[in-house]
């Protein structure tokens, strides 16, 4: 997001603020009748007038100030909430019309009383009677029309910021309920194997595994944050491998390839660690000492590629459907939260152009593919990203990173 971005962001959200705060009801209303003021006060400079002694021009001005506030206040505060926000259009323009008909008759009159029309002493005839007639009718015409835009435009503000405030809440809702199906089978599992290495004597193993336990649950807590940098982001899918390495008894290998330039990029937090658990759990069934599962991380298509690749099993292209299809099917072994929960995470954080790509075929292995955007870290981003404000970002990578 480049300095011009966000200071319009900032500028949206004073002008929302001032539009919508109980703090700033004062001043708007202040503002108003600043507007009402120069709309009305010309009735002391209107040469025709200028005979006329200055107080009727100011009874002139009053009864015109307080039919315009008649008017807009009408608007804003019966008329639009009563019947044109609850669709009752045809009552809407039945009422303004009536409103506007009373405020209409009680200008001519004063009017009539004040200024003899238009001028003492003088006979302004039909014509000048229907021109002044028609411009009061005209300017009446405006200030409803233009009350009640102000009226809808500050009610579909109040919309858009509750649809905001729902659509951040369910979706911290959302993140927050597929983030806590994290099994605990993982670490039961885990320490009863540093347990069972312990009696055995096999101590070089148990500390290599407390150390690695103790850095990936140090990683899953992370403050709290529910984004993290992919480079941490990898230290806990190594330390996870890992474990389950000396667990599995060296049943697989693996690896991992990450280009440094964007180790420094935003990740959501546990994202490649259950791919990694359907990898072993699912793709290395039946398979002995032979095994190897791969990370790599790339850019490709303007995208951040994370893949996990495995030489299991494979799936048949139905399965495969039904990984990022079918919120039944999640894990029920290990720590993980199941595909299509990492997919989902990914897609309520984003958006649907990002989230999970699977390639397999039986026999041959697995491939599942991340695609999430450039997004690098700095905390008002992480920030932006935590409180779900994802659309508040610029797309793609920065200019100087391009």
């Amino acid at each position: 997001m480049n300095l011009n971005t966000e200071h319009r962001r900032m500028e949206d959200k004073s002008v929302t603020a001032f539009l919508l705060s109980p703090h700033y009801r004062t001043c708007r209303h202040l503002l108003l009748q600043i507007i009402v003021l120069l709309m009305t006060i010309n009735v002391f400079w209107y040469e025709p007038l200028q005979s006329v002694s200055f107080w009727r021009r100011f009874g002139g001005f009053l009864a015109y100030f307080v039919s315009i506030n008649t008017v807009i206040y009408m608007n804003l505060y019966i008329l639009v909430p009563c019947f044109l926000l609850k669709n009752r259009l045809g009552h809407y323009v039945l009422t303004a019309v009536l409103t506007n008909l009373v405020v209409i008759v009680f200008l001519s009159v004063t009017q009539g009383l004040l200024f003899e029309v238009i001028l003492p002493g003088k006979n302004p005839g039909r014509f000048a009677t229907f021109i002044n007639t028609f411009s009061g009718i005209l300017t009446i015409g405006f200030v409803t029309a233009g009350s009640a835009a102000i009226s809808l435009f500050t009610h579909w503000l109040r919309y858009n910021l509750r649809i905001d405030e729902l659509e951040s809440t369910t979706l911290q809702s959302e993140l927050t309920f597929l983030k806590n199906q994290i099994n605990p089978h993982f670490l039961y599992n885990t320490l009863d194997s540093i347990i069972w290495m312990i009696q055995s004597g096999e101590y070089k193993g148990a500390e290599q595994m407390v150390s690695s336990l103790a850095k990936f649950f140090r990683i899953s807590l992370s403050q709290g944050k529910d984004i993290i940098p992919l480079e941490k982001e990898l230290e806990h899918a190594t330390s996870y491998l890992a474990i389950q390495n000396i667990r599995f008894k060296d049943k697989f290998e693996f690896s991992v390839q990450a280009d440094k330039k964007l180790l420094h990029y935003l990740c959501p937090k546990l994202s490649i660690q259950p791919l990694l658990e359907n990898a072993i759990y699912h793709g290395m069934e039946g398979v002995y000492d032979d095994g190897e599962i791969t990370i790599s991380v790339y850019e490709k298509d303007n995208l951040i590629h994370i893949d996990v690749s495995d030489n299991g099993l494979g799936m048949p292209q139905d399965m495969v459907e039904q990984l990022l299809t079918d919120n039944n099917r999640v894990r029920k072994h290990g720590s993980g939260v199941g595909v299509i929960n990492v997919h989902n995470r990914i897609r309520l954080r984003f958006g649907k152009p990002y989230g999970l790509e699977i390639e397999s075929m039986p026999d041959e292995g697995t491939t599942i593919r991340i695609h999430l955007p450039y997004i690098p870290y700095e905390p008002e981003k992480l920030e932006l990203l935590e409180n779900g404000k994802m659309q508040e970002l610029k797309g793609g990578k920065s200019n100087e990173e391009k």
